[in-house]
């Protein structure tokens, strides 16, 4: 079992920036890629961004594109979504997931993540 937990949630202006982090528990989620999804009030989960286990090759969804950066770093056991331009509609709980399954794909599909950590609530103001 791995954990995962994410932080850096909060409450932002409309083209204001959060850097969200994720932490997982276990050494291991360096081998796996890892992805951060959302999920808005109402609303089925949406992919945001991806990135394999060696961070070369990264996806993003399209309501990411040119505002958002997935990265990671493996000794620290971290992944992170630095999220710029923020909009209304960026507002969700964002969750940050590992894929064990294909540490070399960069997956928009939920069913391949097998860890999910809680969420942290973003929340963006007109």
């Amino acid at each position: 079992q791995v954990q995962l937990v994410e932080s850096g949630g909060g409450s932002v202006q409309t083209g204001g920036s959060l850097r969200l982090s994720c932490v997982a528990s276990r050494r291991t989620f360096i081998s796996y890629a890892a992805g951060w999804f959302r999920q808005a009030p109402g609303k089925e989960r949406e992919f945001v961004a991806a990135i394999i286990w060696g961070a070369t090759t990264t996806k993003y969804g399209d309501s990411a594109k040119g505002r958002f950066t997935i990265s990671r770093d493996n000794a620290k056991n971290m992944v992170y979504l630095q999220m710029s331009s923020l909009k209304p509609e960026d507002t969700a709980v964002y969750y940050c997931a590992a894929n064990t399954r294909s540490p070399y794909a960069a997956s928009d599909n939920s069913n391949e993540y097998t860890y999910w950590g809680q969420g942290t609530q973003v929340t963006v103001s007109s």
